[in-house]
């Protein structure tokens, strides 16, 4: 079946696979969370994004390949109850954004813009985007053989960006960083996946932008 991004929970998986790199996708917990296990598929090196909640179903998912290391693509509890119990178990690293560590239950390293995430022989840029907290990052992956994935936390949805609880501070520096780092930067066929519900594309979104910076939210 070809990807399409559609997870439900308690549902099975959606997995996508490129050249390279291997992405499964996985929606935990009562506020949907999304959870991404990448595979390096030469290597078998794999990484997850948010160990967002139910940890015997994201260890299921990890398997007997081991894991490496789990991103945290921010502070907020919805998307690391269960890192502790995930790093635990798998001795994996915990790495976050230097400015959301001390919201984490565990201490973690600490992650930088800029920086890079290795899935084996795949390299994850560390792109900071401030406004949803203070830390908050998106994790960019340019396959060699096709187009740039994104992994955007809370800070990107099909429709607008994170809630910045109507802090017009926060909102004007998320958009900014959104606009600037993400739309700016990227082509439109660049495939996003957020830390809740569908995927979209960067093309899809676009033209909707001067409106999410006009309503404020």
């Amino acid at each position: 079946m070809p990807y399409t991004g559609d997870v439900a929970p308690g549902g099975p998986p959606d997995v996508r696979e490129l050249d390279d790199l291997a992405i499964t996708k996985l929606s935990v917990g009562p506020m949907e969370n999304n959870a991404y296990l990448l595979r390096c598929r030469a290597t078998g090196d794999q990484v997850l994004i948010d160990a967002a909640n139910e940890a015997p179903r994201l260890l299921e998912l990890v398997g007997g390949g081991g894991l490496s290391a789990v991103v945290t693509t921010h502070q907020h509890m919805d998307h690391w109850v269960a890192l502790e119990e995930v790093v635990a178990t798998t001795g994996a690293r915990s790495l976050v954004h230097a400015l959301d560590a001390e919201g984490l239950p565990i201490p973690s390293e600490p992650l930088a813009e800029g920086d890079t995430v290795r899935v084996g022989d795949c390299a994850l840029e560390v792109i900071h985007i401030v406004g949803h907290t203070p830390g908050s990052i998106a994790l960019l992956y340019r396959d060699p053989a096709g187009v740039p994935h994104l992994f955007t936390g809370d800070s990107l949805f099909p429709g607008g960006v994170g809630n910045t609880d109507k802090d017009p501070q926060r909102f004007a520096s998320l958009i900014d960083d959104v606009e600037h780092k993400l739309f700016d930067r990227l082509p439109d066929e660049t495939w996003f996946y957020p830390g809740h519900g569908k995927d979209s594309t960067l093309g899809a979104e676009r033209p909707g932008v001067p409106e999410w910076r006009a309503r404020g939210w």
